[in-house]
């Protein structure tokens, strides 16, 4: 026994029912959570950075122009444009160099004192002053350290130059000779060991001077240093 479909029931058939998904429910956007620690970090971060470009440009940039000694300038020595140079470092309160735009103001002027090559020229190293002054005049006195004082000499230091009896000699009462005289320099023989202290003397007492110091008996004496 065979079966036939029937095409009209078959056009009459409702198709089988599907599952009908659920609906999703909508959620709302998460919002990013603020962290006002973390950017007061990142601003401060920031801030740092900046104060440390400035500094590191400061420190690069705030260089000045200053005076040095090209060659060694003796004292008392004429200081010409060929003895300076110009030299630039970094600016410290802790030093006082002559800035480049006083070179025409140094040059014909005398040192203060001896210069070394490469030294920062200064305002004490420096003056307009002739040495020996009018009417002064330097002598040489040659002695032995036993004939100074302890106390090393200084330049400017006021001293009586004692005319001593020597070894031999006898004093007498009408006491030494003594001439007054100021300090400009001492120096050392190495050989010898002697100091050669030089003073600077008015005029009329150069000569007397000089013929006592010769005989080599004579003495130093350091006055007060009070002014």
């Amino acid at each position: 026994m065979t079966t036939t479909a029937d095409p009209k029931r078959a056009d009459t058939m409702q198709p089988a029912s599907r599952p009908v998904p659920s609906p999703v429910p909508l959620t709302a956007a998460v919002k990013p959570r603020r962290r006002p620690l973390l950017m007061a970090a990142s601003l401060a971060l920031v801030c740092l950075g900046g104060l440390l470009a400035a500094w590191a440009w400061s420190a690069t940039s705030s260089t000045v122009s200053v005076l040095a000694a090209r060659s060694e300038v003796e004292r008392g020595e004429v200081i010409t444009e060929g003895d300076l140079m110009t030299v630039s470092l970094n600016a410290d309160p802790a030093l006082r160099p002559i800035p480049a735009t006083r070179l025409a103001e140094i040059v014909g002027q005398r040192a203060a004192l001896d210069i070394a090559a490469g030294t920062l020229i200064s305002g004490s190293q420096v003056t307009q002053d002739v040495t020996p002054a009018q009417g002064m005049s330097l002598v040489g006195i040659g002695v032995s350290v036993a004939a100074l004082p302890g106390e090393p000499l200084r330049a400017g230091d006021p001293v009586r130059v004692v005319a001593t009896p020597g070894e031999q000699g006898e004093l007498t009462d009408a006491g030494p000779a003594v001439t007054v005289a100021t300090v400009v320099s001492v120096v050392v023989d190495d050989v010898t060991g002697t100091r050669i202290v030089t003073v600077a003397v008015p005029q009329a007492d150069a000569a007397v001077l000089a013929a006592r110091a010769s005989t080599g008996n004579v003495a130093l004496v350091l006055d007060s240093r009070a002014r």
